[in-house]
């Protein structure tokens, strides 16, 4: 039996209606910016495995990396004891973070990031003695799966199942370009009712990626957490799919004047090597928690925390950053894109074209609508897996976001694929 027949029998897999999806593709291996089938087949890995992977697939650096540490430690409880890799990955994740962000705590992924800091802000409150109970996102948002992050996610389909269940969050509009004036107009209108007890304001720096890739203007996502800040609310940073250079920069935040108070990392993290998640914060956040009321305590944790190897990977991902010269890289596949996005953009199947940093994303017309469940979804995954292209499309959002290790042929390949589909559609 082949590795999908085998799969077909005994794995549920995330997001995917078991009933009638494709069987899944047996992969047996990749390298670099290809993957390769238990049939030998070779895809180019368009979308870095959701998100995740940086630096290519089975990096001979990071394999290095976690092979060593496999050896010398390879677990740790993280309450009491320390280690090496934790305390290194902490130090270089603060030297390159906003300068305001003093101390890091370890999880295992976005979601448990996006938890961790929206505890720490009610608690922060609660610590304080002044409790504030309520959390501002921009609608549209996604910060995750469970149970706090579908809070302060937008209603969807993805959450409508929990609804009932979930906390209450007032939203404001994201400040995509026109619709800056009526989004801080909503913000201002919620705080003048309720900002004494707004604990947080969370949003994705720039970027909302689940939502299609939409993009913000930074000067109304500036004027969005200025705003906040004058009513003291905590503003967290959810940088899980834009830190580690996806928008060109390391951070998105850094295209941003107003710094955040928490900062989310995930996915790229590892260089997509191992799960684990980051959730920083200021100096000040972290003394309220400062006390001999043992009540003050954050509690939180996981039994992975702050896991040596993971944490040897993130370090070997960072590392490569230098060694590899990897912001030229990215910057590389940023002008690529660019020079797509301007040849593509008036392809008369296309309502939209937007382009930041290693991320391209292609609006398809629709009579359908901008939905997840759009038709042309499924029509385009199954076309550019039989082009030997990973792609994941967000209903009629068809996007690019390539590992940087990728090269100039393959993403002229990826872009060709492109072109011919929408040449299809055209048809």
């Amino acid at each position: 039996m082949t590795i999908s027949q085998r799969d077909n029998a005994v794995i549920w897999h995330p997001y995917t209606q078991m009933q009638t999806a494709l069987p899944a593709v047996g992969i047996v291996r990749g390298e670099g910016a290809h993957i390769y089938d238990e049939s030998g087949k070779r895809y180019i890995d368009a979308i870095a495995s959701w998100w995740t992977n940086i630096h290519g697939h089975a990096h001979p650096y990071l394999s290095a990396a976690i092979a060593s540490q496999s050896s010398v430690l390879e677990h740790l409880i993280f309450a009491g004891f320390t280690h090496e890799p934790a305390v290194k990955l902490a130090e270089m994740l603060v030297k390159i973070l906003p300068d305001n962000q003093k101390r890091v705590f370890y999880s295992d992924n976005g979601s448990t990031a996006v938890e961790v800091a929206l505890k720490m802000a009610f608690q922060y409150w609660q610590n304080k003695g002044t409790p504030r109970t309520k959390v501002i996102a921009l609608s549209e948002a996604y910060h995750g799966d469970t149970f706090g992050a579908m809070s302060v996610s937008g209603r969807s389909a993805f959450t409508q199942m929990f609804e009932s269940l979930m906390f209450s969050t007032a939203y404001v509009g994201a400040p995509i370009p026109g619709q800056e004036a009526s989004a801080l107009k909503e913000l201002k209108s919620i705080l003048a009712e309720e900002a004494n007890n707004i604990a947080a304001f969370i949003y994705e720096p720039l970027v909302q990626g689940t939502a299609g890739m939409r993009m913000m203007n930074p000067e109304g996502l500036d004027a969005l957490i200025s705003l906040c800040r004058r009513h003291g609310i905590l503003c967290i940073a959810d940088e899980v799919m834009t830190g580690f250079g996806r928008t060109g920069k390391m951070f998105a935040s850094e295209y941003l004047e107003q710094k955040p108070d928490l900062v989310c990392l995930s996915k790229g993290l590892t260089g997509g090597m191992m799960a684990l998640g980051v959730t920083t914060s200021t100096a000040e956040i972290y003394e309220a928690f400062l006390s001999e009321n043992k009540m003050k305590t954050f509690f939180h944790g996981h039994s992975y925390t702050a896991n040596p190897i993971a944490c040897s990977a993130g370090i070997a991902s960072l590392e490569l950053f230098e060694k590899e010269a990897t912001l030229q890289k990215i910057a590389r596949i940023t002008l690529l894109n660019k020079t797509f996005a301007e040849k593509i953009k008036s392809h008369k199947t296309l309502s939209a074209v937007r382009h930041l940093g290693v991320i391209l994303a292609l609006e398809l017309e629709t009579t359908e609508g901008n939905s997840y469940f759009n038709t042309i979804r499924d029509e385009a995954y199954a076309w550019f897996l039989e082009k030997g292209i990973l792609m994941r499309p967000l209903g009629n959002i068809i996007y690019i976001m390539p590992p940087y290790c990728i090269q100039e042929n393959d993403l002229h390949s990826v872009y060709q694929a492109v072109t011919e589909f929408l040449d299809r559609k055209k048809c």
